[in-house]
């Protein structure tokens, strides 16, 4: 069961703070400049770190760094090679795939500002970095490679190695010079469904809200966002917990108090409440006394539309209490429509036919003027248009200079589909870039096609380093290269200054439960209570 065939639903969420967030979209500055970090600086222990799982003497019997066999050694998974981290990430956790009879392990940090290399040996495969030593490197060592080695032996338990070392992955890594803000509230299908939520750099997740907190008759609840003050998320509801079909929606606090917008009136609950209602989104331009509005997938007809909701409406007449977005010669079918951060446009997807406000098998992104809830003229996104593939899932980045989307073979459907793929494209159109976090990492057996990366959503702010004029973005996406369910990732996508875009590939979220299946992120400024 997805998320696609539910009704509205506003939730509140409690305030609180957490971080800088500021709740702007756009960019910001970043502060600090590369002499900042010349160092050098003593991050790392003098002496190696030696589990309790290792024996003592482990640092002698791998002998010299980088002695040993050049083959057939451990093969990092988390973190990639390539990897570049925001500053206030979660400490950073390794994990490894041992190869033969391989027990016993040594991680290698250095870095060229760094006085000591970090030495770990660990009889376990992961291995989590300290907080104090992940605070001192992510402010440190920035903008400069990290180089990562990773060597396996096999101990006899005793006294002696039997076999090894063997020198496995070796790469660089790196800390971005900026961070990744806000927070981010997904869905989980795993022991019913339910939204949960995190600041990034959080290293535990929290329930927000799940179907037995709302009314009696909610059974399941999915698709959502935020509010621009990032006070409220909306999301889908519906009775059925089996197949999702819409109902009704409702209305809570976070405390189960029972609370809700004061300034929704009886008739916007009314028409919220209609069957067929999918992925409500809102416009910090039309968030304020006097014009509050949703706008969110109905059918009308018999065919999906975009529509917009007035939540002060004092009637439930169409065209003054609730309307449809006007698409000039669009005739299509509309899916998965969204409000700009910046401009007064509408993005969404253009297909044939639409089932459940989101999926489609021939989509093209289109954008169209909001136009004071009148619409205009929709514009495709040249690039992002094509015959050839299905395009869908589209999000703005928060400059609206770029959009993040799927991309499968035309005809193929946009639901669950394990060759969907994250591209990015900038908004005025041209060259779509596929992101190199659709690729998992080689050891793992796994490629790209043939695994789900869906769902992308950027991060509230970007970042502009006025040193270097790069600009960095943030994104997360769901895909199914853990296990085979769907879990959370994030990679930074990097405007270089001149309009080309550098990829990494993707940072696995550790703070979610391994088991969970967890899908449609959404990232904003949430001001949530981590419990």
């Amino acid at each position: 069961m997805r998320s696609n065939y539910f009704a509205s639903l506003l939730l509140v969420v409690a305030c609180g703070h957490h971080g800088a967030d500021t709740g702007d979209a756009g960019g910001s500055d970043s502060v600090a400049t590369p002499d900042a970090f010349a160092g050098p600086w003593a991050d790392f222990p003098v002496d190696p770190i030696v589990d309790p799982s290792a024996p003592a003497n482990s640092a002698t019997l791998f002998g010299a760094a980088g002695s040993g066999a050049t083959s057939g050694g451990p093969c990092m998974v988390e973190p990639e090679v390539g990897t570049l981290y925001p500053q206030n990430w979660l400490r950073p956790r390794f994990s490894w795939i041992a190869t033969g009879t391989e027990n016993l392990f040594e991680i290698r940090l250095t870095a060229a500002n760094q006085i000591n290399p970090l030495v770990v040996y660990t009889s376990a495969s992961t291995w989590t970095m300290p907080a104090d030593i992940w605070g001192r490197l992510s402010a440190d060592t920035v903008e400069q490679p990290i180089t990562m080695t990773v060597r396996g032996a096999t101990y006899d338990g005793m006294s002696a190695l039997t076999s090894g070392p063997e020198i496995g992955s070796m790469g660089d890594i790196a800390v971005a010079n900026a961070q990744a803000p806000g927070a981010i509230v997904y869905w989980t299908t795993s022991g019913g469904t339910a939204l949960r939520g995190f600041h990034i750099g959080d290293e535990t997740v929290t329930t927000i809200v799940q179907p037995a907190d709302d009314a009696p008759a909610t059974k399941c609840i999915g698709c959502h966002s935020s509010t621009p003050d990032g006070t409220f998320v909306a999301y889908s509801a519906s009775q059925n917990a089996g197949n999702g079909d819409p109902t009704a929606l409702g209305f809570l606090s976070s405390d189960a108090m029972g609370t809700r917008p004061s300034f929704i009136t009886a008739s916007a609950q009314t028409m919220m409440a209609r069957s067929g209602q999918e992925s409500p989104t809102f416009s910090k331009q039309h968030w304020q006394t006097g014009d509050h509005t949703a706008v969110n997938m109905f059918t009308v007809g018999s065919k999906f539309e975009i529509m917009w909701t007035d939540l002060e409406a004092t009637s439930t007449v169409q065209n003054t209490g609730w309307g449809v977005i006007a698409r000039g010669t669009d005739t299509g079918a509309a899916a998965y429509a969204s409000f700009a951060r910046t401009s007064d446009q509408l993005l969404y997807v253009s297909a044939p036919t639409v089932s459940s406000g989101v999926t489609v098998s021939h989509g093209d992104l289109m954008t169209v003027p909001y136009g004071a809830r009148a619409g205009g003229t929709a514009s495709p996104i040249m690039g992002a248009d094509t015959t050839t593939y299905n395009e869908y899932y589209p999000t703005f980045s928060p400059d609206d200079k770029y959009v993040a989307y799927n991309r499968v073979t035309d005809g193929q459907s946009s639901y669950a589909n394990t060759q969907a793929e994250v591209f990015v494209i900038p908004t005025a159109g041209g060259t779509p870039t596929r992101i190199a976090a659709n690729d998992p990492t080689s050891c793992s057996g796994k490629t790209s096609p043939g695994i789900e990366n869906s769902w992308p959503k950027w991060a509230p702010e970007a970042t502009v380093d006025n040193a270097t004029g790069k600009t960095y973005y943030w994104v997360t996406f769901s895909s199914t290269r853990t296990g085979g369910i769907p879990q959370l990732f994030v990679t930074p996508v990097v405007d270089d200054g001149s309009g080309t875009l550098e990829t990494y590939p993707a940072l696995y979220l550790w703070n979610q439960p391994a088991t969970d299946h967890n899908h449609t992120p959404a990232w904003d400024n949430f001001q949530l209570v981590i419990q």
